[in-house]
């Protein structure tokens, strides 16, 4: 070993001076030079954002109003192979599916194209009208027959004499004679589950990038076969492999140390039974009650994001990588979460970074042999090159350890992102019994099985009325994720959610006493949409179930206010006033409009018209509802 300098590229030379340095070997086998141009090629398509979405985001940042979103999606890219050469535009996200975009529209699950998902629409709506095609919706004010493939035939009575339901005993017990029994409403089926996820599909991406690596790969051999070595180049890819590991990570992990991805669950949530809740639901939520370990997977992942970001620590840091990301991988694949594809993403990248030290910690640790790092670094000859680097460097960390720590907490404080940050009407938060329903001023009497009244309410601290009735409803398949700024968008509380719960966002005209209230189940309501259009548009501007598209007045509006001012001014950004200034997208929710009064709100009513403009009379009775679970320490939002 030569205690010289030799020059490798233009601008720089790499010191060897120290004898107690591993320096990579001056020639290279012959599978070796293949394989590193085959994987240079495909870790630089993973490690870029290949999408035009990506940097006009990075071009219309206002740095002097920032929003937590605008730095997060810097970080949050994924492999988008397929978007890039024009076969289809990838998902891209960390969220798995998002019901709507901040526009309206249904954001595909990460490396789904258009055209992915609108096979994948058919195929699930195929399903629900199926399943769908005699809902109780179907009526004004009255029950249908519903069809049940799992229980037998379902039937029901109108309002008037016994309401019961009635089920073919054989699906129960098959012990059991033929006489029918009463019928749970636990047991009725939900009329869509979130849809099975193909492997090839979720990791195309990746396979395209591979095969284009392969073909350049070997191109490039046969053009350059007398070069012996490529440490320079290797160097430089690991350089931006784990920058790219380490931005990413690093946004991934402030949602968690500021716990928003996974909330505390609402009080709806609180109240529907266990079995009606989806595996992935399951999972967010069980780490949502115990915010503090929400906040230690943070720290963990942002530890290795940090390491990652100096070479001497790259090994710690991809150690450290591959362990978080590798059980958070293992738990989506288990409870169906999403987002496997972009947490193994990380643990790619991870092993790839480690793969060099790997025969060094065998000799070290198994062989307990002496063992020295490879400290094969370039050293620049020109002072600006220098300074260029610790530029990017100190940029790196006032964006994402600087920037984003600001942004991050005001979201926290002031606009959680799953859940609406607009506060409710104060006097009506709290559960409440339903003691009296009417609907077109028939009484409704209580029943467990029924499949018109509400069964409980509960008004939350921001703008969402929830309730409970006795039939199916479609559910939401996704994490109520995505990037919304619009609370009805914001679908954590209904999504994964069966069991008869609906959630309702609502304006709240506090001068009048009105609440004008929309559906928000998306997912429902672009089914329920396609279904008109498949009648005709003249059959659904006749439905007399419609409600206007001015059925809000100016008036109202007036009173109601800019949702987008209804925040702590600290939260204002000008990506908030972008989406905003974009019209609201109808696409197809169910209404309601209704007039509430209260004294002190222990006793609401409620009356006014329903979704299919029926009109209904409830009183709602507060009840201290106790739960086992303690109030969580670390609850997002303000809602004064």
């Amino acid at each position: 070993m030569s205690d010289k300098k030799h020059t490798s590229a233009p601008g720089h030379t790499l010191s060897i001076a120290d004898k107690k340095r591993v320096v990579p070997p001056a020639s290279w086998k012959g599978y070796q030079k293949v394989l590193f141009r085959i994987a240079f090629v495909f870790f630089i398509l993973m490690s870029i954002p290949l999408s035009g979405g990506w940097y006009r985001n990075l071009a219309s940042i206002d740095w002097l109003n920032p929003h937590y979103r605008d730095i997060y999606d810097i970080a949050r890219f994924s492999p988008s192979v397929r978007s890039f050469m024009g076969l289809s535009r990838g998902g891209g996200g960390d969220e798995g599916i998002a019901p709507e975009g901040a526009r309206g529209e249904r954001t595909p699950v990460r490396g789904e194209g258009v055209k992915d998902a609108s096979e994948r629409r058919k195929k699930v709506d195929g399903a629900q009208l199926k399943n769908e095609s005699n809902l109780p919706d179907s009526g004004r004010g009255h029950r249908t027959k519903l069809s049940s493939p799992e229980d037998g035939v379902v039937s029901a009575r109108g309002h008037s004499g016994n309401e019961t339901q009635q089920v073919s005993a054989s699906r129960l017990n098959p012990a059991s004679s033929s006489e029918p029994v009463q019928k749970n409403r636990n047991s009725q089926p939900a009329v869509q589950t979130p849809p099975k996820r193909s492997f090839l599909a979720d990791y195309a991406d990746w396979g395209l990038a591979l095969l284009i690596a392969t073909i350049a790969g070997l191109i490039w051999t046969a053009f350059d076969r007398k070069r012996q070595e490529y440490n320079v180049l290797y160097y430089w890819l690991k350089v931006i492999v784990r920058y790219r590991a380490a931005i990413g990570i690093i946004g991934f992990g402030y949602t968690k140390l500021f716990p928003t991805q996974m909330p505390y669950p609402s009080l709806g949530l609180l109240n529907t039974d266990f079995g009606d809740f989806t595996a992935q639901k399951i999972y967010w939520l069980s780490v949502g009650i115990v915010p503090w370990y929400q906040v230690f997977g943070g720290v963990v992942e942002l530890l290795a994001g940090g390491l990652l970001l100096f070479r001497k620590t790259t090994t710690y840091g991809a150690i450290l990588l591959i362990g978080a990301l590798g059980d958070i991988t293992f738990v989506n694949y288990a409870y169906d979460g999403g987002v496997h594809v972009y947490a193994f993403y990380f643990v790619l990248l991870g092993a790839f970074l480690l793969v060099d030290d790997v025969p060094r910690l065998y000799n070290l640790l198994i062989r307990q042999q002496y063992t020295v790092p490879n400290s094969y670094y370039p050293y620049f000859t020109r002072n600006w090159l220098g300074y260029t680097r610790i530029g990017l460097k100190l940029l790196v960390f006032i964006i994402f350890f600087g920037i984003l720590t600001y942004t991050e907490v005001i979201n926290f404080k002031y606009d959680p992102y799953k859940q609406p940050s607009t506060a409710g009407v104060k006097q009506l938060r709290g559960n409440y019994a339903v003691t009296e329903f009417r609907l077109n001023d028939s009484i409704i009497p209580y029943s467990p099985v029924d499949s018109i009244r509400w069964q409980q309410a509960t008004f939350e601290n921001w703008t969402t009325l929830t309730f409970k009735v006795n039939k199916p409803v479609t559910i939401d398949p996704s994490n109520g994720g995505g990037s919304p700024m619009r609370d009805i968008q914001r679908t954590f509380e209904i999504a994964g959610t069966a069991g008869g719960q609906r959630a309702f966002h609502y304006y709240a005209d506090t001068i009048e006493n009105v609440l004008y209230l929309q559906d928000k189940n998306a997912v429902a309501a672009m089914r329920r949409g396609r279904g008109r259009e498949t009648a005709g548009a003249a059959t659904a501007k006749s439905d007399p179930r419609r409600y206007p598209e001015s059925w809000i007045s100016p008036a109202a509006w007036k009173n109601i206010g800019d949702e987008n001012r209804m925040i702590d001014p600290r939260a204002y950004s000008t990506r908030r006033d972008r989406e905003f200034a974009r019209p609201a997208r109808d696409i197809g929710r169910s209404k309601m409009i209704l007039n509430y009064s209260t004294k002190d709100g222990s006793r609401v009513i409620l009356k006014g018209l329903d979704e299919n403009r029926d009109s209904i009379y409830v009183v709602l009775d507060r009840i201290n509802k106790r739960y086992n679970l303690s109030e969580s320490t670390l609850s997002a939002g303000k809602y004064n």
